[in-house]
This record gives structure tokens, sequence and C-alpha cells, in this order.
């Protein structure tokens, strides 16, 4: 794992949508330990960034490059509302081509503080439940690479505490966080954030 190999690179990004642009000439790097703080106002274009980062919406113009694995965490859950959490679990871990052992499965959803509900339909749970359950999958998917859209969204106090706490263990790991928020997401012990406005 070499030290301040980069992991991400954008180079003059630019999307719209329905005709609109939302930015252009958006050029960031991230390398391993980074944290990339995505602010501006609403409807600036944050989430639209993250997707573009991840390779789900196509770009106008400009170029991502990434080493490594990514996971993301969008506004939505991602999840079936007829499945628990740990099967939506397992399904996105097959489809990615890994399986993990039982016991990992239980770890992670305790980390989290999912517990029981982790055999729960998602349907029946709440917003907050849901953002733990994809904590879990970030813990899971062995992805270098975070791309977090408002991680701390519907948390509460412990909530927010443990989204802070992952993320600074992923760096220390050598993983990097992009992340689309309105609230600073570091510890004050934390090593500083890189701030990407798209005011």
């Amino acid at each position: 794992m070499p030290a301040g190999e980069r992991l991400l690179v954008a180079e003059d990004l630019a999307c719209g949508v329905d005709g609109r642009r939302l930015f252009a000439d958006v050029s960031c790097s991230a390398s391993r330990g980074d944290l990339l703080e995505v602010r501006g106002p609403n409807g600036c274009g944050k989430s639209t960034l993250l997707r573009c980062l991840a390779g789900l919406r196509r770009l106008q113009g400009g170029r991502v490059t990434v080493r490594g694995e990514i996971a993301y965490i969008g506004h939505k859950a991602g999840m079936s509302e007829l499945m628990t959490p740990l099967e939506n679990t397992r399904w996105l871990l097959r489809l990615r081509g890994r399986q993990a052992k039982p016991s990992l499965l239980e770890a992670a959803f305790l980390r989290v503080g999912l517990g029981a509900a982790q055999y729960e339909p998602c349907g029946a749970l709440s917003a907050g439940q849901l953002r733990r359950a994809a904590l879990a999958r970030l813990l899971l998917c062995d992805a270098d690479l975070w791309l977090l859209d408002e991680p701390m969204t519907a948390m509460d106090a412990a909530g927010t505490a443990l989204v802070r706490q992952l993320i600074g263990e992923h760096r220390a790991a050598g993983g990097v966080v992009v992340s689309a928020t309105h609230r600073p997401l570091e510890e004050a012990e934390q090593a500083s954030a890189t701030v990407l406005n798209l005011a």
C-alpha cells in the first residue's frame, strides 16, 4: 500500500440535467487516507457529482480515473424492501463475486448497531436503520474508495458518531472517503479534510 498513492483523479468534469448545467470544470484528486468533502447549496450537483465518480451517471465532459474498488451509498438505501438487510447484503456481495462468512456478517451488523433488525424486511425499518444497514455493507465490501452521499442523514447522535468513527478507521487503513455533506465529517483528532465547493 504505497503512501500517497492516488486512488481518484477527476479532471474537468461537467454534467447537467434536463438541459441545465449543474457543474463544469470540476477537478479533484484523493490519495490514500484522504477525506474529500463536497459542499454547496441544495441543487448544485453534489449528489450528481458522486454518481459521476461512481460511474452511475454519464459525464458531459471530463474524465475520472479510479484505482481499486468503489463502494457507493446514495440518498436511498438501494435495498429491496421485501428482503432483510442481511439478505440484501448477501445479494450485493454475490454481485461483486464475493461471499462472507456468517460470523463476519454478524460482526458487521453488530458493529453498526443493527442487531436483530438485520432479520426484518427493509420495508419495516426506519430511515436511520437503513443507513446503518448501508454502513454494514461498506464494512463487508472491502472497497478502497467510499463515495457517501450525506451519510449522516436520518442518524441520531450515536449514528453520527459511528459514521465519523468508521470514516476515521477507513482512512487510517489507507482508504479514501469522498462525501457530499452539509456537516463536517472529521473529528478534531483526525487529519483535516479537503473541501470541494460546488457553489
